[in-house]
């Protein structure tokens, strides 16, 4: 992997990690255009661990409510919501691996999740609360249990299924999408400890030198990038829903089916 490439693939972190588009599934394209091997261990530690950057920024966007220890429900509920995606991905992390290396098959669920995205508005058009204190226990255990769309169906978009559980629960489109920002902390901090954790374990040379800088860099326009696209979001979002965005899935998904189909990538 050379710097530029590094860079191209830590700007599609950024701006898909929190949109409802699936940021894995837009990382693993990339680099499978800019011609990078599948097999690469690197690239794949790379590409887990440049999240840390997008956790950042939402911490550093929504400081008081991550520092508020007034408030001890918020870490309750973010922790409750964490607890499904935290125990499966843990047990089907070799499943979902397999499922990373397979190109067609991220395109196929990304293809069809755009149809959902669709009717996401119509489907929860009551959804209105805006007060994250009227978020209980049980409201956070089932967001999370959404949560796991993304984990048993890589592409699906870890964002998209919060999101979409959070309004399925009466949660507002704005007020769904910043617990699904909440939620990224722990779901994409575990998986960025336990990816630095293997690499350490199995193959400590890509925590040194070059290899490093490849990660800081990453991280660092990651953060940046992923700042700039939540504000974005939330705009967009909040005035026109998802509609825009199921269509990008569909038209994307459509053209790399036939890109792999005659053989292109």
């Amino acid at each position: 992997m050379t710097y530029l490439q590094a860079i191209i693939i830590a700007i599609i972190e950024g701006l898909t990690e929190f949109l409802p588009i699936s940021s894995t599934y837009h990382m693993k394209l990339t680099s499978v255009i800019m011609g990078i091997k599948d097999n690469d261990e690197f690239i794949k530690l790379f590409i887990e661990s440049i999240q840390f950057g997008a956790i950042i920024s939402v911490i550093v966007l929504y400081w008081r409510k991550f520092f508020d220890f007034t408030k001890l429900s918020f870490y309750y509920k973010i922790i409750v919501a964490f607890v499904p995606a935290g125990i499966v991905g843990y047990f089907l992390k070799p499943y979902i691996e397999v499922i990373l290396g397979k190109l067609l098959i991220m395109t196929i669920i990304t293809f069809l999740g755009g149809f959902l995205l669709l009717y996401v508005d119509k489907w929860f058009n009551k959804s209105t609360e805006e007060n994250f204190d009227k978020v209980t226990y049980k409201k956070s255990f089932i967001i999370g249990i959404f949560q796991l769309l993304a984990i048993v169906f890589p592409g699906f978009s870890r964002s998209f299924a919060t999101i979409m559980g959070g309004m399925q629960q009466k949660l507002s489109r704005k007020l769904a999408a910043e617990f699904s920002f909440f939620l990224a902390v722990p779901t994409l901090a575990g998986a960025f400890v336990k990816s630095i954790y293997d690499a350490y374990k199995h193959n400590p040379i890509y925590l040194k030198g070059e290899y490093l800088n490849f990660i800081i860099l990453g991280n660092i326009i990651a953060f940046i990038v992923a700042m700039i696209a939540i504000k974005g979001f939330i705009a967009i979002l909040t005035k026109y829903g998802f509609k825009a965005f199921g269509y990008y899935r569909i038209i994307l998904g459509a053209a790399i089916i036939l890109l792999i189909a005659f053989h292109i990538i």
